[in-house]
């Protein structure tokens, strides 16, 4: 008992039990007067016995409440801020006539498996009858009425359901007019089993306090006309709200009531299943099992959900006692019965909850329809060891396809740290954004300005640049790994064998990455197997070390698989998406390439390490047999290019300061011909990211270079770059006169026949006339600048000797003749 006084008025000498409510009045305490930032929205006082924030004044319809909530605003947990319910009229949801359950279930006597309560010749289902195997007579019928008064003031108004185990009433408190209450008590009172339950759910609903748990407020008995001994009944705050399988028949007009003018929407069904994990994380802390999730138990209430009918609810340790499930949300019965119930169980009926959700929703945006896929997927594996391990890295991957969600929508992203890959500054495929080396000019043929550099990178630069797995905290060898150099894997590799500390994943892992940067492929290929056998087939650190492994051996296309089952195992993590966008762009740039051929295959799903043998992942198109093979090559080119915009676009827009996905879209769109939509992309990355530099050197080159097998700039476009120009601020190394240089020539090279014509930049860049003689002497002169940074005598004559070979022939005397004449 607390020593904590209830100090309502209308309360005497009661006080505050452990469940939150008075031991006298059954009331939960009353709460401190709302502060002045709250009392704009909220009303001075609270409804009688709850403590949730009181719903807006409704001074405006719901409708219109509900369309300011929902446009994108996130509450204190990162979630989509659920609009405001109001609860329906008690009268409402309560009905007057029982209606027993129907469908036959296990009869409740120990050591029984009758089944009782099924119909015969197609007839009703009998609502009372005696067990076929056992003879013990059963009755589903309530055993109170409307009207009825149950521990003296408890009023029985109606049915709200039939649970697993019992009869769910609406009660009304008859000493505080207006205060209603659940009553639950046994279906069956002959049901053993449904006895224990009752007592077990008691005892825990006692002890549990969770904002989106439902809360005990007592437990009375009372015993109805005829019966032997008295039922026990929990007394249970009552919930008035919608749940959500409610929400999910209801019609779209009043949906749309309610939720505002977008409706249901994919963003509350990840709002409702976080806190629903989050109460199952918190469940699952006090070695609970909560059993039978399905959208009938959750309801939605103001702003906020509760979970409720905890009837079903068991220790993690119980393999034992009768399992309350619903079918379509429980794991298959083969598994049930083979290794019982447990958290990943809990979690699989989770994730069919969300399925179900969202197939009434509106869809999500973009990439994240397939990530919530992914997730649901993983969820509900068929193989357990294959699920989430627990509800709290559920939630998090569930939060995370939230936030893709919100991104590829249009709202404001919030890119955070991950929990799995560490923060990396390498980005692949920035060449667009360096500044040329003098080798481009030492090394060239003097033919003219090169194609810009828009090729996909190489995979081995690639492997290097992705992110890295965040170590294992749980793991003992992860703290002296964490202080060791990367380039002595051979002494590491020596003291693991010999040193059982360091026999772990981790340790195989970190050699395994050591060996790849030191180019030992082979080797870090036999450590990443040796991680394999101590950590197991579902380990999603081994997925990802393996498609570094077939990056480094150029196998891109089972480096895919390998990533693409990263992704099925974290859909809402950045790192997976970026590797596969890289090799969806590599595989199309390859199947442009003459002589090249790839047959279709499926697009990357969830699969078994089992699957691996039935092929490599692809998004390439179906076959035609109309079109020629050549046309069929195109579309599967097409359809990778389509997957790599996709995947970059969802890393990008989740975290604009991601470097490798701007580049990554910006060289697709240049492929494309897209010059001014590849500087958009370009121009997005923002000033915090530290690739914001490169970006800018990297959309001067894109105006005014030539486009891979494309054509060159256009004057508009060539006079962006030269002002664009004139704000970077580049280093004193020479990389200065090295993009002037380049600039220069491309003008010379792509100059048309007729001139650039009216648009051209006239200027110290490009000099005062549109003439070829003066962009060769422009030309010539940066070269001879460009030959001061030599670093040797021959490359010094490389550069001389271009600078000179670039200006005008010097006239020969037949012309020098006509000249003469012509001034004559």
């Amino acid at each position: 008992m607390s020593e904590t006084v209830c100090v309502r008025p209308d309360c005497e000498g009661g006080h505050i039990m452990v469940t939150g409510f008075c031991d006298t009045c059954f009331r939960r305490p009353l709460v401190r007067e709302p502060s002045p930032a709250r009392s704009a929205t909220a009303p001075a006082t609270e409804p009688v016995g709850s403590t949730e924030p009181a719903p807006p004044e409704p001074s405006a319809p719901p409708a219109q409440r509900a369309a300011a909530a929902t446009g994108g605003e996130l509450d204190r947990d990162g979630l989509l801020l659920l609009p405001h319910l109001p609860s329906p009229d008690p009268s409402e949801t309560a009905d007057t006539t029982a209606r027993p359950p129907t469908g036959g279930r296990r009869c409740g006597v120990d050591n029984c498996a009758g089944t009782i309560g099924v119909s015969y010749d197609d007839g009703p289902a009998p609502d009372h009858g005696y067990c076929p195997a056992c003879g013990t007579e059963y009755s589903f019928r309530p055993r109170l009425r409307p009207g009825d008064r149950v521990g003296g003031h408890y009023e029985v108004l109606g049915y709200l359901a039939v649970g697993g185990h019992g009869w769910v009433y609406l009660a009304e408190d008859t000493r505080v007019p207006g205060l209603h209450v659940v009553l639950k008590g046994v279906i069956n009172s002959g049901d053993a089993m449904a006895r224990r339950a009752a007592v077990e759910e008691r005892r825990s609903l006692t002890t549990l306090h969770h904002r989106d748990i439902v809360r005990i407020v007592t437990h009375v008995q009372h015993q109805a006309p005829g019966d032997a001994e008295p039922t026990g009944y929990i007394v249970m705050e009552y919930v008035g709200g919608r749940s959500l399988a409610w929400i999910r028949f209801a019609p779209e007009e009043e949906l749309v009531r309610l939720f505002g003018a977008g409706g249901f929407q994919f963003g509350h069904v990840i709002t409702y299943g976080c806190k629903i994990l989050g109460a199952l994380e918190y469940l699952h802390d006090q070695g609970l099992l909560y059993c039978d999730m399905k959208p009938e138990n959750v309801i939605h209430y103001g702003r906020e959900i509760k979970v409720i009918d905890l009837g079903a609810i068991r220790r993690t340790d119980d393999r034992s006692s009768g399992l309350v499930h619903t079918h379509g949300y429980s794991p298959p019965k083969r598994e049930r019965d083979e290794r019982g119930f447990h958290v990943d169980s809990d979690l699989y009926t989770v994730g069919r909850t969300l399925k179900v959700l969202a197939e009434r929703a509106s869809p999500p945006a973009g990439l994240a329809a397939r990530s919530f896929d992914a997730l649901v997927r993983r969820a509900t594996h068929t193989e357990p060891a294959a699920r989430f391990r627990s509800a709290a890295e559920m939630s998090r991957q569930l939060w995370e396809v939230l936030r893709e969600h919100q991104a590829l929508g249009g709202n404001e992203p919030y890119p955070e740290r991950s929990t799995r890959f560490e923060p990396t500054a390498s980005v692949f495929g920035a060449a667009l954004g360096t500044v040329p080396a003098l080798g481009r000019w030492t090394r060239g043929d003097g033919t003219g300005a090169p194609e810009l550099p828009a090729g996909t990178p190489d995979p081995r630069a690639t492997a290097r640049a992705l992110p890295v797995p965040l170590p294992d905290a749980s793991d003992q060898a992860a703290v002296l790994l964490g202080g060791l150099a990367a380039d002595t894997p051979d002494r590491i590799a020596e003291r693991a064998e010999g040193d059982p500390a360091l026999r772990t994943v981790e340790t195989a892992l970190w050699l395994c990455r050591a060996y790849l940067e030191a180019g030992d492929a082979a080797r870090a290929e036999a450590w990443v197997a040796r991680a394999k056998g101590r950590s197991g087939d579902y380990d999603w650190r081994i997925f990802w070390h393996q498609g570094l492994v077939r990056l480094v051996h150029g196998a891109v296309k089972e480096a895919q698989d390998e990533f693409a089952a990263t992704y099925a195992a974290l859909p809402g993590e950045v790192a997976p998406k970026l590797a596969l966008g890289y090799c969806a762009e590599y595989l199309a740039e390859r199947l442009r390439e003459p002589g090249v051929r790839e047959a279709p295959a499926p697009e990357p799903v969830l699969r078994d390490p089992a699957a691996r043998k039935a092929g490599p992942a692809d998004a390439g198109a179906a076959p035609d047999r109309i079109r020629s093979a050549g046309q069929q090559q195109a579309g599967r080119a097409r359809a990778r290019e389509l997957q790599a915009e996709e995947y970059y676009e969802a890393v990008r827009r989740r975290d604009p300061t991601q470097g490798s996905a701007a580049f990554g879209l910006a060289r697709i769109r240049l492929r494309r011909g897209g010059r001014s939509q590849a500087v958009a992309v370009l121009d997005e990355v923002p000033t915090t990211s530290r690739h914001y530099d490169a970006a800018r050197i990297a959309a001067v080159r894109v105006l005014a270079g030539r486009l891979p097998g494309g054509p060159g700039p256009r004057a508009a476009e060539l006079s962006e770059a030269a002002e664009r120009l004139t704000g970077l601020h580049l280093d004193g190394s020479g990389a200065w006169d090295r993009l002037v240089t380049e600039l220069r020539e491309h003008a010379l090279a792509c100059r048309p026949p007729d001139g650039w014509g009216s648009g051209f930049p006239a200027g110290e860049l490009f000099g005062p006339q549109d003439t070829e003689e003066a962009l060769r002497a422009l030309l010539s002169r940066s070269l001879k600048r460009l030959a001061d940074q030599a670093g040797s005598v021959g490359e010094r004559g490389d550069l001389l000797d271009r600078a000179y070979a670039v200006l005008p022939e010097p006239a020969g005397p037949r012309e020098l003749l006509r000249g003469w004449r012509r001034k004559a």
